[in-house]
């Protein structure tokens, strides 16, 4: 969660992240979707926009439609990378961190491009088949009260998330290998780092937040096919030598954010803690939770009840409360001003207007002053449920309070450090002598392509992880 707050209640579930500066391309390509960077939130790394930047555009010039496409890396951990139908590709810190060479970021980069220039995302809208980002998070963390009582969820990031058939993959894979290809690069790369998401897939157990594989179906066959297209491309190029760039790349990398950022919001004990916004908030017993840059969402195992840390717009507490009552269709709503811990709130109970096929849920919201800023914690249930969650959503609305503990307070996140193997070792041996323990060297050999017996020589360059 990385928000700053709108100064109206109108666009509640669409706020503005806590980075100002967008990046503008060298080429003017189109600036990133608001909605996008308001979900995921931008990282601002100037080298790397560069890189994506640069050969995003060298790639659109010759590609089958060239046209006004944008390119941007935005902050999230999960391995993925989507492109939208209005022509914007879009990169996560975490399939950067997982890339190991220019040419394997070149050939996933020309596969997104792809899915652009083949026009899959427009036939994907025309099937009606596009769920929303905000609804989306929403059914990972509590599908059963997503489904039947949308309400707060739906009114968030109205952009799709393109969800993408086999017969596309292949057409984007083809298009993929023939566009890096054409920018200098071997593109067989790209197959090993198909590998490379299949291995994290597989360690991950799936996960709980869709990443690159559940977005873009794999298939049995498809390193093979790559392979092949690959070497067919690298001799239609006549000689021509086929750049991989795996040092210059993995030196770019060097000090990316890997895995959560912990200055974002994290979850340690039962609690959520944001040290950048100085505040904590208790997770109910056993309830799962899922954080983005616009909200922090908590959610009952069974789906049945949900709570969700929202920015609270207005240049007043009433006005904050009035926004919030309106952005989630509150009706009826009782009123009345309270502290908690010492802050300025309001509560409001009530329930939602019925949107379309879709019940109103009961609502317990709180919405609470820091200053000039203002949260809403907004608690969503069955209207028959309502009595069974009420006093777990005041609980932890009541539990909000000032962030003071220094060891908190301070968390960092890890960073990609990149180190050189100062003699014949295997990669095991070279992440131990760095203090990484066993119990991670399986990760950090899926992190660096590799496996954990992988010989490495004198000089090379592999990825570690520290602070």
């Amino acid at each position: 969660m990385n928000f700053s707050f709108l100064r109206t209640g109108a666009a509640l579930l669409l706020p503005l992240t806590l980075v100002s500066a967008v990046p503008t391309s060298p080429t003017q390509g189109p600036k990133p979707d608001p909605q996008v960077l308001a979900q995921f939130g931008l990282y601002n790394n100037p080298t790397l926009q560069r890189l994506i930047d640069t050969k995003g555009q060298q790639m659109n010039k010759v590609s089958d439609r060239p046209g006004d496409y944008g390119f941007t890396i935005v902050d999230s951990p999960v391995i993925n990378a989507f492109a939208t139908p209005d022509g914007h590709v879009y990169f996560t810190r975490g399939i950067m961190a997982h890339f190991n060479s220019e040419a394997q970021f070149a050939g996933v980069l020309g596969h997104e491009l792809g899915h652009i220039t083949a026009k899959h995302g427009q036939s994907q809208q025309r099937r009606s088949t596009v769920a929303g980002i905000g609804l989306l998070l929403g059914s990972i963390v509590a599908p059963r009260l997503a489904e039947q009582y949308g309400g707060i969820i739906q009114q968030g990031v109205g952009l799709g998330m393109l969800k993408y058939g086999r017969d596309d993959e292949r057409e984007s894979d083809k298009l993929g290998v023939k566009y890096s290809t054409k920018i200098g690069y071997d593109a067989s790369q790209m197959a090993d780092f198909f590998q490379t998401l299949q291995r994290n897939e597989q360690a991950s157990g799936g996960g709980s937040v869709p990443g690159f594989l559940s977005s873009h179906p794999n298939s049995a066959d498809r390193y093979t096919t790559v392979k092949s297209l690959a070497a067919q491309a690298k001799q239609n190029a006549g000689g021509r030598q086929l750049a991989v760039g795996r040092d210059s790349y993995l030196r770019m990398i060097e000090g990316l954010p890997y895995g959560e950022d912990p200055r974002q919001g994290y979850v340690e004990g039962g609690v959520f803690y944001h040290p950048d916004l100085k505040f904590r908030m208790p997770i109910p017993s056993g309830w799962k939770s899922q954080n983005s840059p616009s909200q922090f969402q908590m959610a009952e195992p069974n789906g049945k009840a949900m709570l969700v840390l929202i920015p609270a717009g207005g240049n007043s507490l009433d006005e904050a409360a009035q926004g919030l009552a309106k952005a989630i269709g509150l009706q009826s709503a009782d009123a009345r001003r309270t502290t908690v811990n010492g802050f300025p709130a309001v509560v409001m109970q009530g329930q939602q207007a019925a949107q379309q096929d879709q019940a109103g849920a009961a609502v317990l919201a709180h919405v609470i002053q820091d200053g000039k800023t203002f949260y809403g914690i907004v608690g969503l249930t069955a209207p028959a449920s309502f009595s069974t969650y009420s006093n777990t959503f005041a609980r932890v609305a009541q539990g909000f309070a000032r962030l003071t503990e220094a060891s908190k307070l301070n968390r960092q996140s890890q960073k990609i450090r990149i180190k050189t193997a100062t003699g014949s070792q295997t990669l095991a041996q070279a992440l131990t002598a760095n203090g990484v323990p066993t119990s991670r060297h399986e990760e950090l050999a899926i992190l660096n392509g590799m496996q954990r017996t992988t010989r490495l020589s004198k000089g090379m360059l592999y990825k570690s992880v520290g602070r």
